[in-house]
Order: structure tokens, then C-alpha cells, then sequence
């Protein structure tokens, strides 16, 4: 019994009832700490690409809010055990599911699916770790795309779904046809793409964040970039075609229309303990991103009779993979700085098997983290393997505090600076000129139009600024200095390091145009480079001492470039390092053909594939080797358009058409260059 008639509540009865009443208030005031953290925690994962808590702990206490939520009887609104997701929230049009797209009911244990099993047979497939799309196909067209949202509304994403690398745009089948399937980007992709996104923030924190980014860009051209792929997992239906009522059946019929499917298998109760330890085996394997398996009963009408719970259709059930953990002991907290000037810390511990792999290291992402485990050099720790794949912290068994974050970068010394961003507290360097800040322009510096520097991709250029062996353009010359600890590091070894060093040697060759592009002053390109250089006679003194007056009668330069190249050399630091750099390399005096100006005061556009050079950079280096430029639109000025497809549609086509610009292949490009 409670008390009435007061705005507080209080217990009665005995001791004992008293202690019970205060016990599940307790409980319930856990059950509310849990919903608004898990939540919080999924709103930073899933729309601010943070992480606040790792996916262990995230799971250790969704379990634990799930056991809080039966015992009670009660579940909160906002619980994220009864919401699937979260309204989605950019300006893509939203539209509502023809049926609600419910959340897999999930274990841990191979028992629990034998249970699930029973007599029947099913369907065992990779659990994708993307993003959930639902396509629509008509008269045999893709016809609409729309995400999973939150399960009751998603973003329609048609034009990006168009840009898919393997989404066919057109099928045999020529009814309708609604399918899933999920939008994934591999991990070679997601390597490559983050080194591309310098600018961004921060790097994606893993693939399923990058592919929600790039599935729901407004712009599709960006999504194209992103190689994202689909595997459908599921037809929801496809009228007057005879599936002898099995899923499996359904899914040869999807790889039928053209489409990927993700990898399944029939499994039984008597085989589903074999079949899981083969999706084991084969998970390192993936080229994209899985977080477990899915089961779902192959006999269709009877998976669709047994209907579904609030939250869970009943035909299927999904597995996660039981953690291999391994008990370890904290080395140190690596502080690693990225362009962003974000300093990133990576737990150092004594190196521990798991998976199959000895592991050493693993991100810790940010200092919430930190705190949340309150993670000291000498503590106890656990670690395990995400998705079997990425080492991960899980627990920290002593938990003596965090101390020690760095005062000075440990890349350029300079000053740092905790901030508080989304509810995350992370380290930045304040140094402007932080070597680290600076991979795009020693990027740029190693370019095929540049110093063309094989072998030295953003990442490695990266780890190369971190470890302290280059912190001008000029070091590049001398890693040789760090041989033995380059061919140490990870993806190096002898054959790499000569490589290397050969490449290195061969550019010491160059050409003064692309020394001065390689310097990356704003505005001045490879074309601008080689304009400025022919006009200064190819002159080292005459590039360092040029007058805006001189640089702005050049054809073709103009005010706002000429302003930009003499601002860069009136900083003597960079007058040093240019000179420094002429000392570093060799450059022979160019021939002067007697075709030199053929194409002067002609303009080009190059579009589609070539055969009769390597690549497109080869046809635009000739043009320019005769006085000629390559542009990337068609306008009026354009005097060609190189298209060996001269027939095509293609809008850079349609606008020289427009414009009355002739059209030209390769081959009559090459009687032009020749004749």
C-alpha cells in the first residue's frame, strides 16, 4: 500500500516492504539513467558521427536496461528497446513504409537458435553492417529508393541508389518488384575515402558511418565517389512468379534479375552449429563490414503465419557473434594527431591473441572514452575484437583514472586544447602550422602532376609526419635516414622500401613547372605552372622575384592569380624551402619542339575513356606541351570537345552541341597533334 492524498509518494508496511519499494525505485531510476544514455550514445553514433561508449559497453547495457525493462514491467516511451531508430533529419524527401520494418529479435547463442529452429529449415546469410534500403522496380526500371529511417518513415534516396556500383538500373522482370537489401562500403573503400576527406571534422569512424554519409547525400555525384554497393537479403514481393515457397528460391531468383545477394546458405537444426562456426572461419575474409548472421525460416507462408511482435517479426532471428575477450594490461596511451588537428588516443597493451591475430593496439577515440573507463597506463583491461575485426577496449578491471593528456603536441610541440563538441571531449592541437595539419599539401607535394613519388599513399604520408621522418618537402629526399624503421612498419618491408627509394631517386629528375605546382600555392594548378614558367624563360630567380605586374601580362594569369604566386614567395620561409627543394633536384632544360605553340590560345575539354594513351593526364600534358588548355567544362570558349564516344548523350555532348563546338576522337586529336 502507498500513502494518498500527497504529491509525495511513500512506502508502508513493514521494514521488508520498505526495502522492496526502495529496491525498484532504484531499479527504476537505473531503468531511466540506462534510456537516456543508450540514447544519447545512439544519437552521436547514428546522426553526429561520434562515438561516446564502445559497442561492447553499449551492448553490455542494453542488456542490462532489456533485464530492468521484464523485470519491472514497465518499458519508457523513449526506450531504445521499443523505438527502432530515429527520425531522420536531413532535407531529403521522407515517405512512409507500405509496412513497418521491425527490428531482429538477437542472441548470442547457438542454443537459442536450435530452439528457433525446430523441424524447419531456413536461411542463414551475413549480417550487413550498412545502411537498410528498400528498392522499388516497375516495367523493369528502378523507379524509388527509400532508407530504413526509423522504421516507420524513411528518406527517399532514388537518385543516389541510381549511383550504386552494382544496383542494375533496369531487370527482366517486368512487374513490380520490392526488395531490401543492404547499402554497404568495403573496407579498402572506406581506407581510401578517409584519406580523401582531410577536411572533414573528423575521419568516418568506420564503414557503416561513411556509407549512412554517402547513401544520403543530396548531391549523388559525392555517392558516386563512395563505391557503395547493395545486397539485397529479402523480397517483399514480386507478383506471379512461382518461389515453391522458399526464400532461398527467391534470392537465386534476385541474382537472376542482376542483382548481389548476400552470401546464405540452407541450414537445419542438425547443421546450424557447423554453418556458424563456417561464417566464423570466413568473417576476416569479408570485404565489407558484417556484425553477425540472420536466420529466417525458408518455408515462406509458414515464417509469414506466425505474424510478429510489437518489435520483432517472428520468422527470423539475427545472431551476434559471442566475444573472444582477452585479459591484458595498459603499456600506454599513444596520442596520434590527424590533419584535422584532432589528436587521437590509442591504447598501447601488452599484445594478447585473439581472433587468430596477435593484437597490441586499439583506438580509444576520443577522451569521453577515457573517462568512461577510466583508462591509466598499468590498469587491467579486457579487449576484444568488434564485428570479430577491429580491436576494441571492453572493459578497464582497475580503473585508476585518466591522467597524463599531453600539453604539447607530439608532432610540432605546439600548445593543446581540450573541447567539448556533441557531448564528446577531445584533444586538438592549436598550432596552425602543425606538420600534421598539413597531409594534404605533402600529398599533393608526392602527385603524379607533381613530384610524381610512388609508394607514398595519404595514410603512409601520414604515419611518416607522426613518427617524426618528415617535417618539410625536402625530407622526402632522405627517409633513407629511417630505413630500418620504416621497413618495420606495417605494409613495408624490403621490397616496399626500394621501391621507394627508387621513385624517390627518379624525381630528383624534374621539371621546373612541377616543382613550382608541387609547392600548392593556392590557385596555381599544373596548366597555370607551366603558363608562368614558359614565360619567365623557366628561370628559378626570375619565379622567386616576379612582380605581380609581370606574372598578371602573362595570358591567361590574371590579377588574383598573379596576386597569389607573389604573396606565397614574399614569405621567406617559403623563398627558403623553394630553394632548398632546387638543391634537392635536378632540372634538365627542356627542348623547345617546333610545334611549341600549335595549340596556343586553344581551349579543350577531355571526357571519357582513352585508348591510345594511358590516361586522360597524358592527353592534357600534350595539349599543354603545345601551348594548349584542358578545362573541365564545356563553355563558350571551349575550341574542342576529345570524345572518343562522339555519338553519345552525354551532357558535356549535348552543351558542345548546343554551342556548335566540334566533337573530336582520339584519332583525330592525334592528326591534329601530328599533322
Amino acid at each position: 500500500m502507498n500513502c494518498t492524498g500527497s504529491s509525495r509518494i511513500r512506502p508502508c508496511g513493514n521494514n521488508e516492504d520498505r526495502m522492496d519499494t526502495n529496491m525498484a525505485e532504484n531499479k527504476m531510476t537505473r531503468m531511466r539513467e540506462l534510456v537516456d544514455l543508450l540514447n544519447r550514445a545512439r544519437r552521436a553514433y547514428e546522426q553526429e558521427d561520434q562515438e561516446i561508449m564502445s559497442n561492447y559497453e553499449y551492448d553490455r547495457l542494453y542488456d542490462e536496461l532489456e533485464g530492468l525493462e521484464k523485470e519491472l514491467g514497465t518499458r519508457l516511451a523513449s526506450s531504445p528497446t521499443v523505438n527502432v531508430g530515429y527520425e531522420v533529419l536531413s532535407e531529403l524527401p521522407k515517405e512512409r513504409h507500405e509496412r513497418p520494418m521491425l527490428s531482429l529479435d538477437k542472441t548470442k547463442e547457438v542454443e537459442r537458435l536450435k530452439e528457433f529452429l525446430g523441424d524447419q529449415k531456413a536461411m542463414i546469410s551475413w549480417k550487413l553492417d550498412g545502411l537498410t534500403i528498400v528498392l522499388t522496380y516497375q516495367d523493369g526500371g528502378l523507379v524509388k529508393a527509400v532508407t530504413r529511417g526509423n522504421g516507420e518513415v524513411g528518406e527517399v534516396v532514388t537518385n543516389n541508389a541510381r549511383v550504386f556500383k552494382n544496383v542494375p538500373l533496369s531487370i527482366p522482370y517486368q512487374g513490380e518488384l520490392v526488395l531490401r537489401g543492404e547499402a554497404v562500403i568495403s573496407y579498402k573503400d572506406f581506407e581510401k575515402i578517409n584519406e580523401e576527406i582531410g577536411d572533414a571534422d573528423a575521419k568516418y569512424k568506420n564503414p557503416r558511418n561513411l556509407c549512412s554519409g554517402s547513401v544520403r547525400q543530396l548531391n549523388n555525384e559525392i555517392t558516386a565517389k563512395r563505391n557503395v554497393r547493395f545486397y539485397a537479403f529479402t523480397l517483399v514481393r514480386a507478383e506471379g512468379v512461382d518461389f515453391h515457397n522458399s526464400r532461398i528460391c527467391q534470392m537465386e531468383w534476385l541474382k537472376s534479375q542482376g542483382f548481389d545477394v548476400v552470401e546464405n546458405h540452407p541450414v537445419t537444426r542438425e547443421t546450424i552449429d557447423s554453418e556458424v562456426a563456417w561464417f566464423a572461419e570466413h568473417i576476416s575474409e569479408n570485404e565489407v563490414p558484417s556484425d553477425g548472421l540472420v536466420l529466417v525460416y525458408d518455408d515462406i507462408a509458414y515464417g509469414q503465419s506466425l505474424g510478429t511482435t510489437a518489435k520483432f517479426p517472428r520468422d527470423s532471428f539475427a545472431f551476434k557473434w559471442a566475444d573472444e575477450i582477452r585479459e591484458t594490461t595498459l603499456l600506454e596511451i599513444e596520442w596520434s594527431p590527424s590533419r584535422t588537428g584532432l589528436i587521437n588516443p590509442v591504447a598501447i597493451f601488452e599484445p594478447v591473441e585473439l581472433e587468430g591475430t596477435t593484437v597490441s593496439r586499439a583506438s580509444v577515440h576520443n577522451i569521453s572514452i577515457m573517462e568512461e573507463l577510466e583508462l591509466g597506463v598499468g590498469d587491467r583491461i579486457t579487449v576484444y575484437k568488434a564485428n570479430m575485426i577491429i580491436p576494441q577496449i571492453a572493459e578497464n578491471l582497475t580503473r585508476s583514472g585518466v591522467k597524463d593528456i599531453p600539453e604539447a603536441c607530439p608532432v610540432c610541440g605546439g600548445a593543446t586544447k581540450i573541447s567539448m563538441e556533441n557531448e564528446t571531449k577531445t584533444l586538438y592541437c592549436t598550432n596552425p602550422k602543425c606538420q600534421a595539419k598539413h597531409v594534404k599539401s605533402f600529398t599533393l607535394f608526392v602527385s603524379r602532376d607533381a613530384m610524381n613519388i610512388d609508394g607514398l599513399s595519404e595514410a603512409t604520408l601520414e604515419k611518416f609526419i607522426i613518427n617524426g621522418y618528415i617535417k618539410d618537402f625536402t625530407d622526402l629526399f632522405h627517409l633513407d635516414r629511417y630505413a630500418d624503421q620504416i621497413r618495420a612498419m606495417e605494409g613495408f618491408g624490403e621490397k616496399s622500401y626500394e621501391n621507394l627509394q627508387n621513385s624517390i631517386a627518379a624525381a630528383r629528375t624534374t621539371t621546373l613547372p612541377r616543382l613550382v605546382y608541387s609547392l600548392g600555392i593556392p590557385n596555381i594548378g599544373i596548366a597555370n605552372a607551366k603558363m608562368i614558367c614558359r614565360a619567365l624563360a623557366n628561370d628559378p630567380e626570375r619565379i622567386l622575384n616576379a612582380t605581380a605586374e609581370q606574372l598578371s601580362a602573362i595570358d591567361g594569369v590574371g590579377d588574383v592569380i598573379a596576386g597569389t604566386f607573389v604573396d606565397y614567395f614574399a614569405d621567406s620561409e617559403h623563398r627558403e624551402l623553394f630553394e632548398k627543394l632546387l638543391n634537392e633536384v635536378e632540372i634538365p632544360q627542356e627542348e623547345v619542339t617546333a610545334d611549341a605553340e600549335k595549340f596556343e590560345g586553344m581551349n579543350f575539354v577531355i571526357t571519357g575513356s582513352v585508348t591510345h594513351f594511358a590516361n586522360r593526364s597524358e592527353v592534357k600534358e600534350e595539349i599543354e606541351k603545345r601551348g594548349g588548355k584542358v578545362t573541365g567544362s564545356v563553355t563558350s570558349k571551349t575550341n574542342y570537345l576529345i570524345n572518343n564516344d562522339v555519338n553519345s548523350t552525354s551532357s558535356k555532348n549535348r552543351k558542345a552541341r548546343e554551342l556548335g563546338i566540334p566533337i573530336i576522337s582520339e584519332e583525330e586529336f592525334l592528326e591534329m597533334m601530328n599533322g
